[in-house]
């Protein structure tokens, strides 16, 4: 569903909601315009090719693993849905006259090989009744099998932290949690999100007393499709002068301010590049909700700014495919 562009709209837009997508790319266009762009990396970090996978859609959840799931999220007075390529879901039980959105707290998208359940009630709980690192890190390993997945192939997983968008001097504690990208070679999934919305891989979340508050899996089957040669890093370096770069907000007030200062970089120093995988091609975005047919890698550039009078660390997202470099370009040149 989501394309490596639409992650990245959905992480500007979800973790920083003030900001507007369509104005942080106008903004971007004047970013690092004049700037003379240095690479401070060792010539082996990135490798000669990737592999682009084909992902094999629709994904149909077995009958069993469905209802693991619908126990697991103690779902099992509604029903249990079959295993079919058709969308379901469930939303808690509300009056007729039910005032705001409801919410969705079960979901399966075999067309995204996506599985998804919430609790319905989510407010502030207390974080000492919550367990462990070590014990969310161990239930949700344990919990992997019934749902599909094999716990051998969860790496390196990421602890997070739930809060209510609340007062902050209030207790806005709702839950911790922890996710698990999925791998490819060796690359992870690339999410803007903590619990990894948008990004293949499984999370699991949990309240007060050990409970299971929600989980996600969104794990398609795949297969290679083509091995591409990756970009020089004049390629690269073309993309960023054509503005054909994502550049990462930190998420702070002053962000369009600090992005506008781009313009004025003297020097930016590429020290470090970061793989990740994505779905659909870089810079695009799909057309209706159609969920993308490939994952493909991508680079995270980290880099030191330097203004002439103080420097500053920027984060760009840029392809890593020759092609996809030349398709950019090309594109910024009509």
């Amino acid at each position: 569903m989501k394309s490596i562009a639409l992650s990245f709209a959905l992480l500007m837009a979800g973790l920083w909601v003030s900001a507007n997508a369509q104005s942080w790319q106008e903004v971007s266009a004047h970013a690092l315009t004049n700037a003379v762009i240095v690479w401070q990396i060792p010539t082996d970090q990135i490798p000669n090719s990737l592999w682009v996978y084909r992902r094999l859609l629709p994904h149909i959840f077995p009958a069993g693993i469905i209802s693991n799931a619908i126990v697991l999220g103690e779902l099992q007075s509604r029903g249990f849905p079959p295993s079919t390529t058709n969308d379901f879901y469930l939303t808690p039980q509300m009056s007729e006259n039910w005032p705001g959105v409801i919410p969705v707290i079960f979901e399966i998208r075999p067309c995204d090989a996506y599985l998804y359940y919430t609790i319905p009630d989510y407010g502030p709980i207390s974080e000492k009744e919550t367990p462990n690192d070590e014990t969310i890190m161990r239930v949700a390993r344990k919990t992997a099998p019934i749902l599909g997945l094999d716990p051998t192939k969860l790496e390196h997983g990421s602890i997070y932290t739930n809060s209510c968008d609340t007062d902050q001097t209030t207790n806005n504690f709702r839950g911790r949690g922890v996710f698990f990208p999925r791998y490819l070679d060796g690359i992870s999934f690339f999410s803007g999100a903590a619990d990894g919305s948008g990004a293949e891989g499984f999370s699991m979340e949990f309240g007060e007393h050990g409970k299971i508050q929600a989980f996600s899996v969104r794990w398609s089957e795949l297969e290679h499709c083509k091995n591409e040669r990756t970009a020089s890093q004049d390629e690269m370096t073309r993309c960023i002068r054509a503005h054909k770069v994502i550049v990462i907000p930190n998420f702070r007030p002053d962000d369009f301010i600090w992005l506008k200062n781009l313009a004025a970089v003297k020097k930016l120093t590429i020290i470090k590049v970061t793989l990740y995988y994505g779905e659909g091609m870089f810079g695009e975005v799909p057309t209706n909700d159609v969920p993308c047919g490939f994952a493909m890698p991508f680079a995270q550039l980290d880099a030191v700014a330097d203004f002439g009078t103080s420097n500053e660390p920027v984060k760009l997202l840029s392809t890593i495919l020759s092609s996809e470099a030349q398709r950019l370009l090309a594109e910024a040149a009509k």
